[in-house]
């Protein structure tokens, strides 16, 4: 729902009722995953997707008698063997979809909602999409934790489910994760009957970028595209400037190794963070380096030749880095795609990422055989 909550939030405040389907559930080769979303405006218009195409058509149509009766709907998609042309997904995989009416009566917290993603604050939805009492079907708890304690508002019908699904929720939230949970129709942990899709709006994952040179630019650019929110950190003020990187969130000038050491004690660096280090200079680099692999980043990836690599990991070993720690460096950065240019550099760096943080191979598909998605990595809001 990320992708489409400007528009959303602009259908809210018109106070009008508008069709929202979203992805709760994916098997097999799914093209979109939990929480991937698409709205029916009042027009008729159309924003977002959940399926790159292959249900739109279907799902366009339901949401559309949601907003007319308000009654949600939980529909199943896969792939039809029996028609090519008909309802499914043709790349074999499977979804499920909740469409349900969006409007202030239904959704009378979203505009909180809207706020604390904006803003850069967790929040998670959870949002009964299935259960035995149709009346309870579209209920929803919004969750909003704060310096050790969490703000629930709205109920999913008892306190007890509100109780075992916060709980849960904040989990889920905790590790960035869209997921459908199953309990008893109340809320019962052991149990079956209703089932809570809930999603989970983790701040934005960042990006750190060190060395301000014409690669970072493209680097910001690419690692914007991606989702993440960019940092450029250099040392050098005629360089670091908000001019020369446009995409980026912010430019600080600042040694690279202090300011990592301060975010990292200040709580902001984390398991979904990605560093890249392109200024291929020791005296940036070592001290860098010994911070950077230390901490639960997910990426730290290291610009350089061959040769750069190879004095690079001498210095950070006499600096007490371990085997371990050096392990975990990507060094030359980026896949081997014969890159040139920034940008096409920019794209390799991006590559790996991607790459590390879905559990790819970097192999050509056509080249491999099984799932093309990998789905035992973590997710990324």
């Amino acid at each position: 729902m990320r992708d489409i909550i400007d528009r959303l939030s602009d259908w809210w405040d018109d106070g009008v009722a508008v069709g929202l389907a979203t992805v709760v559930d994916t098997a097999k080769s799914a093209p979109r995953g939990p929480g991937a979303a698409m709205g029916v405006g009042p027009d008729g218009t159309v924003h977002g997707s959940v399926s790159g195409g292959c249900v739109e058509g279907a799902v366009y149509e339901i949401a559309r008698e949601v907003v007319a009766d308000g009654v949600p709907v939980l529909e199943h998609y896969g792939y039809s063997d029996d028609e090519a042309i008909a309802v499914g997904l043709t790349c074999g995989g499977e979804l499920d979809v909740f469409v349900e009416r969006l409007d202030r009566e239904t959704f009378p917290h979203f505009a909180e909602v809207v706020d604390d993603i904006r803003t850069g604050l967790p929040v998670a939805v959870a949002t009964v999409v299935d259960h035995p009492d149709a009346a309870r079907r579209g209920r929803r708890i919004v969750l909003h934790p704060s310096e050790g304690r969490c703000t629930i508002k709205g109920s999913l019908g008892s306190d007890r489910a509100d109780d075992a699904v916060a709980d849960d929720a904040l989990g889920l939230l905790a590790a960035g994760h869209n997921s459908v949970l199953t309990y008893g129709p109340d809320g019962q942990r052991l149990g079956e009957g209703m089932k809570v899709f809930v999603q989970a709006f983790a701040p934005q994952p960042r990006m750190l970028v060190f060395g301000a040179i014409d690669f970072a630019a493209a680097v910001a650019s690419v690692g914007s595209f991606l989702g993440y929110k960019v940092t450029v950190c250099d040392a050098r003020p005629v360089f670091a400037t908000t001019a020369r990187f446009p995409d980026a969130d912010e430019v600080v000038v600042d040694w690279p190794h202090r300011y990592l050491a301060r975010e990292h004690q200040d709580g902001r660096i984390d398991d979904r963070t990605v560093i890249a280090v392109l200024t291929h200079d020791p005296k940036f680099d070592v001290p860098l380096l010994s911070v950077a692999l230390t901490l639960p980043a997910a990426y730290v990836g290291v610009m350089g030749s061959r040769r750069t690599h190879d004095d690079r990991v001498s210095r950070l070993r006499e600096a007490g880095v371990t085997q371990d720690q050096l392990d975990r460096m990507s060094s030359p950065i980026g896949l081997d795609l014969g890159a040139r240019t920034p940008e096409e550099t920019a794209v390799s760096i991006a590559a790996e990422i991607v790459a590390a943080r879905w559990g790819g191979t970097g192999a050509p598909l056509s080249s491999t055989d099984g799932a093309i998605h990998h789905t035992d990595a973590a997710v990324m809001l």
